[in-house]
């Protein structure tokens, strides 16, 4: 963790390399502003079908730490949301979730 999962609409999908520029801005924002491990970041992009809302929903899933207040995901989350912009044109909704390391069970 954290994941950061990009649902964007089918038809409004950029390209692959405004997507890698995405991935890497993500990735920096992950390991400088939430402190994560490299090895423990995942960005995926799942092309959707719209049914009402902002083209693009992101969903951060992190694990719980001191050090993550609600000031740095604050600024992460704004950070974020102009890496989105100028990478895709595009505005997203983004909600993040952060869960205790107790609650987590995971492999690989």
């Amino acid at each position: 963790m954290p994941n950061v999962t990009f649902y964007i609409h089918v038809e409004h999908m950029p390209s692959g390399a405004s997507l890698a520029g995405l991935s890497r801005d993500c990735v920096e924002l992950c390991t400088n502003v939430l402190e994560a491990k490299l090895k423990n970041v995942h960005v995926v992009y799942v092309g959707v079908q719209h049914g009402h809302g902002h083209p693009v929903f992101v969903e951060i899933q992190y694990r719980l730490e001191t050090f993550r207040t609600p000031s740095v995901m604050s600024r992460f989350m704004e950070v974020l949301d102009h890496a989105i912009a100028r990478h895709t044109g595009l505005m997203a909704r983004i909600r993040c979730f952060g869960y205790a390391a107790s609650d987590i069970h995971a492999r690989n």
